[in-house]
């Protein structure tokens, strides 16, 4: 299908949500008529009036909101030509490639993700400004053959006109949002409405000593959820009739990504995407965050680069999600093809000699990449992140570990609190050699499971027993990290570690705490291991 019908069948679906309007408020109007003419007076009439009236409120605002809401542009770093020449260089080509005019501005973001937007007028038949956001963490995990090619599948929308009709079906699609919304939000208020009246009068018939009756909703709002309903089968083909073309223009554009850079670049581009935005959405949660809960961030430039060395760190695991490539789209009305199809169809083209061909990291684009790095932190994090105690990475994995733990090991400084007895491990060894019985009564006091609450006796004492193990560990490490005879260790490759300086000394401290927990409990071993000057 050419632009041309492309955007002949966009604005008919667009004409087709307000002739969808005009329609209902002509059955609300004719319903209304009939009624009054065929001899319904008095309060009935006048509900029936009232209910059209409130229906079509949510049809007119639909049919009369037609300005599409603009979304707000992700934050980011405005980087000139002069500030960044080979970047922009390089967008230039693949512009000149593809067969579309370049971006007239390019701001740096932190997501994995590289798009083109456009301020167009005239439901996108006039040309505006042209923006490329590109993020910085994209950037971190391709090489330069892979990022143009990822450039040139964006831009390639651009080139076949994709996103002259952009607005068209943008419009449709946020109108029918909105009025299904209405309608929702109009019925919801109905449901919450009638609650409340039922929880009213049950709270007068309980203050009268009376059986409350059961709150019951059914019915309440069927009107505008049925309203709801034909908007949103409308929706759904809306959706349906611009899907097909929406996904041959993403296949369309991956061609534009093979002209550019080539089968494999392209294909690997495609995988290293799925790899990478696992791989950061993975690194800021764990990483580039965990120290927040502390009062701690990363030097600045590593908030966001220190996905370097994770990348780095963890090929095995990035090899894997570069194979597993999803096979369905992320949802129905998703306009991208399974990834899986993508890569297929990318790498059954025949070989055009471009393979293995050698590329540089594609963040050597920049003139300064640490320093874009740590300038994106300055526009994306918020100023209470900003004024976080920076550290480097080892020293914060260890004070941040060390607060979570100390923060860990409140349960059984309650629990001891509770017993009478002092908060840290000399006070609990103390407490244990004092009454040996204390362990269990402390154990009692943590969350158990159904088979554990119901345990007696001994049984009960085994499902206790790791709890209690587990408790007096944080002990333990809250008193061995204060001596300095333990440290928290980085690891890119896998989960933070506690280091003991010691050698031989974990498995001494795996037979002292078993000694402590031990039916016939002994202190003696964890007191000269942990406690010893």
């Amino acid at each position: 299908m050419g632009a041309s019908l492309r955007a002949l069948r966009a604005l008919v679906l667009l004409a087709g949500f307000y002739l969808l309007g005009v329609v209902l408020l002509g059955i609300l109007a004719g319903i209304d008529y009939a009624a009054l003419s065929g001899g319904l007076h008095g309060p009935a009439a006048g509900k029936l009036v009232i209910v059209s009236v409130v229906l079509a409120i949510p049809i007119v605002r639909g049919l009369f909101m037609l300005r599409t809401p603009k979304g707000e542009p992700p934050a980011g770093v405005a980087v000139t030509e002069a500030q960044e020449p080979a970047l922009w260089e390089a967008v230039r080509d693949v512009a000149r490639q593809v067969g579309t005019r370049a971006p007239d501005e390019i701001a740096l973001i932190d997501e994995v993700n590289a798009a083109v937007s456009e301020d167009a007028s005239l439901l996108g038949l006039r040309p505006g400004t042209r923006r490329l956001y590109l993020g910085l963490p994209l950037m971190t995990g391709l090489d330069e053959m892979q990022l143009r090619a990822v450039l040139a599948h964006e831009m390639g929308h651009y080139a076949n006109l994709d996103t002259r009709l952009t607005p068209l079906i943008a419009r449709g699609r946020a109108q029918l949002i909105r009025t299904i919304g209405h309608f929702h939000d109009r019925a919801d208020g109905k449901v919450a409405k009638e609650r409340a009246k039922q929880e009213k009068a049950a709270e007068k018939r309980i203050a009268k000593g009376k059986k409350a009756k059961e709150i019951d909703t059914t019915g309440q709002g069927v009107t505008y959820r049925a309203m709801a309903k034909i908007y949103t089968a409308y929706g759904n083909f809306y959706m349906r009739a611009t899907l097909s073309s929406a996904r041959r223009q993403e296949l369309a554009a991956d061609l534009a990504s093979v002209r550019v850079a080539g089968r494999d670049s392209a294909a690997s581009a495609l995988r290293e995407l799925n790899a990478l935005d696992s791989a950061h959405d993975f690194y800021m949660s764990s990483y580039a965050t965990l120290g927040v809960g502390a009062g701690l961030l990363p030097r600045p430039g590593e908030v966001f680069g220190g996905l370097r060395r994770l990348l780095d760190a963890r090929s095995t695991e990035l090899e894997d999600l570069r194979r597993e490539l999803s096979t369905e789209p992320t949802s129905p009305y998703d306009s991208h093809p399974a990834l899986a199809e993508r890569v297929a169809r990318i790498e059954a083209l025949p070989d055009d000699g471009r393979t293995g061909q050698s590329a540089r990291p594609a963040l050597e684009l920049l003139s300064d990449a640490d320093g874009a790095l740590a300038a994106l932190e300055q526009v994306v994090l918020s100023p209470q992140a900003l004024a976080l105690k920076r550290l480097d990475w080892e020293d914060l994995v260890h004070e941040s570990m060390t607060q979570y733990v100390g923060q860990g090991a409140e349960e059984i400084r309650e629990a001891l609190s509770a017993e009478g007895a002092g908060p840290d491990l000399a006070a609990l060894l103390d407490a244990i050699d004092a009454d040996p019985a204390l362990r269990w009564r402390i154990a009692d006091r943590f969350p158990k499971s159904e088979q554990a609450a119901a345990a007696t006796g001994r049984a009960a004492r085994e499902y206790a027993r790791p709890a209690l193990r587990r408790a007096v560990n944080q002990l333990v490490t809250v008193e061995l990290t204060a001596r300095g005879a333990a440290r928290w260790q980085l690891s890119w490759s896998d989960s933070a570690s506690l280091r003991y300086l010691a050698d031989g000394f974990e498995d001494q401290l795996d037979l002292a705490l078993d000694a402590a927990v031990a039916d016939q409990a002994d202190t003696e071993p964890l007191r000269k291991l942990v406690l010893a000057p």
